[in-house]
């Protein structure tokens, strides 16, 4: 006991520094796919991709047949697919962080089936997917 009393502060960096290294994976909300979930759901035909990233990433090279709707207007511009809700949605960014804020918007918004894309489109990329400009 008196070791611990006496080494406290160590105890203390410690339990932050864990904490910091956990900290990451407690930000991801949603439901994730990884690039083969991804590409089945595609292939199988009934899926939307909807691409939030900002108007100049997206003309840089996007999924094809994606919608673009970026991250900060999807609150004004759900409507848009309401009358996709049956489908599943495949939300992408750049790297997962965006897609996973956008996921959660959308299931608040009664979306049933909703995916952030798992490393986003530079891991796509990184895969040797397929885009289009």
């Amino acid at each position: 006991m008196k070791f611990i009393i006496d080494n406290i502060f160590l105890f203390g960096l410690v339990a932050v520094s864990g904490a910091a290294l956990l900290w990451p994976s407690l930000q991801r909300r949603g439901t994730r796919v990884s690039l083969l979930q991804a590409t089945q759901l595609i292939n199988q035909g009934k899926t939307i991709i909807l691409d939030v990233r900002e108007g100049p990433e997206y003309a840089a090279g996007h999924l094809r047949d994606s919608r673009h709707i970026p991250l900060k207007e999807l609150p004004n511009r759900v409507a848009e697919l309401n009358k996709l809700k049956a489908k599943a949605v495949i939300v992408v960014c750049a790297t997962g962080t965006r897609s996973s804020k956008a996921t959660a918007q959308l299931k608040s918004a009664g979306f049933n089936e909703v995916y952030s894309l798992d490393g986003g489109l530079a891991a796509w990329q990184a895969q040797g997917l397929p885009t289009v400009k």
